[in-house]
């Protein structure tokens, strides 16, 4: 079984030869560039250019050496841009180490700090000094009375989610931008016997809080309802046409479609399941139903971090088929709970090996441990994608990453 077909095996809630891996196949089961560096030397590898291909998050491409070793089964769409040279630029990391991000990230100097402007040389986002990470800055409906949103895709441009993407950008949606998403697709589905990660987005929550601001976005939702439902509406029409024209260019090539929302915290969901059921649920039905009819064999995966037990029965009736990180350390997440419960409906793409406090404080020993404890309950049946708890954070020991993986395959 190769790792395409053990993914869709998994997928399938069968269970496949051996647990399916997932190291670095979407933004938020890869690794920080400094851990990266770290990991490389304790695999006895040599040094890697270090090509970070998500600027914000400063995750480092996991680069082929590094998935054989680890039995990684999945890669993101654009994964193969390391190998263009002329796509990276020379960039440093906070602690002076020397990387490539991508040529089209205009990051310059404001004093101490990394910024990037937008199209009125505004700041969208800044990473301070000392800081591992760019934070947004502007949220470009904060103090907007909109309400009827035609300039959306301004809007979105002005915010660093969207502005600064990963490779296959910064080819866009135009003729000239989808023959590059269609032809290096197609290169990697030629070149690669792994599944293939479609990162598309469609975010609904994320985008309304990253372009009013988390804490005005929720206050809306209960003190102007219809406002919110217009936003909603014209935030679904972009994404289906949009996703039109992203599968019509790489739907062929890729097994899984990723959306992302993160509709949880650590002590549950961020709003009522009843507003869940009134905003978000039926749009993300559409959406993902779309996806489905454009692609009927595409499976459809969401990146949602926090607790979200009370919406997972309802997150299957929308259509989704897929969740992770699986963040099992938040309230009601327990993975022998989730797994009794939804198993049959939903594959949980993570949940492998907890990064809050786990991976970063504990011998490998109990790595091992730990590890082989959530595969012993989430592989049976099939279903199950092993992957961190989200990213693998600057600070995390490598020995411990090592071990992390040894376990799993070992399982």
């Amino acid at each position: 079984m190769n790792s395409r077909e053990r993914i869709l095996t998994t997928l399938g809630h069968v269970e496949p030869d051996r647990v399916a891996i997932d190291f670095g196949g979407h933004r938020s089961s890869g690794i920080m560039a400094q851990a990266y560096i770290k990991l490389r030397e304790q695999l006895g590898l040599p040094p890697s250019k270090v090509y970070v291909y998500d600027l914000i998050q400063q995750l480092a491409i996991v680069e082929e050496d590094v998935l054989d070793i680890t039995g990684a089964d999945v890669v993101e769409v654009g994964h193969d841009f390391y190998k263009m040279d002329d796509y990276w630029q020379d960039w440093s990391l906070p602690d002076g180490t020397a990387c490539k991000i991508p040529a089209f990230c205009e990051v310059e100097r404001d004093g101490d700090n990394w910024v990037v402007r937008g199209d009125e040389g505004q700041v969208i986002c800044m990473q301070k000094k000392g800081s591992l990470f760019f934070e947004q800055t502007c949220f470009p409906l904060m103090d907007s009375d909109d309400e009827v949103f035609e300039k959306l895709e301004y809007y979105l441009d002005q915010v660093m989610w969207c502005r600064l993407g990963i490779p296959p950008a910064p080819a866009g949606l135009d003729e000239e931008g989808l023959e590059v998403r269609r032809s290096t697709a197609k290169a990697l589905r030629e070149n690669t016997n792994r599944a293939i990660y479609g990162t598309f987005g469609g975010n609904l929550v994320e985008i309304g809080e990253f372009v009013f601001r988390i804490d005005n976005f929720l206050a809306l939702l209960a003190a102007k309802p219809k406002r919110i439902h217009k936003f909603l509406d014209r935030l679904v029409e972009l994404h289906l046409k949009n996703m039109e024209k992203y599968l019509g260019a790489v739907g062929e090539y890729i097994d899984l479609i990723g959306f992302g929302d993160d509709l949880g915290m650590q002590t549950g969901p961020q709003f009522s399941p009843a507003m869940y059921r009134e905003f978000f649920k039926p749009r993300h039905k559409i959406l993902w139903n779309y996806a489905k009819k454009l692609c009927p064999d595409l499976k459809v995966s969401l990146h949602c971090c926090g607790g979200v037990y009370p919406l997972m029965r309802d997150l299957i009736e929308a259509g989704l088929d897929a969740i992770n990180p699986v963040q099992f350390t938040c309230t009601d997440m327990e993975v022998g709970r989730l797994k009794r419960e939804f198993g049959k409906d939903m594959v949980f793409w993570g949940g492998g090996c907890d990064t809050r406090f786990t991976l970063q404080n504990v011998t490998p020993q109990q790595i091992r441990e730990h590890v082989k404890e959530q595969v012993g309950i989430l592989a049976p049946g099939g279903g199950f994608v092993f992957q961190q708890v989200h990213n693998i954070l600057a600070n995390v020991p490598a020995e411990n990453v090592v071990a992390m993986f040894e376990a799993v395959n070992e399982c």
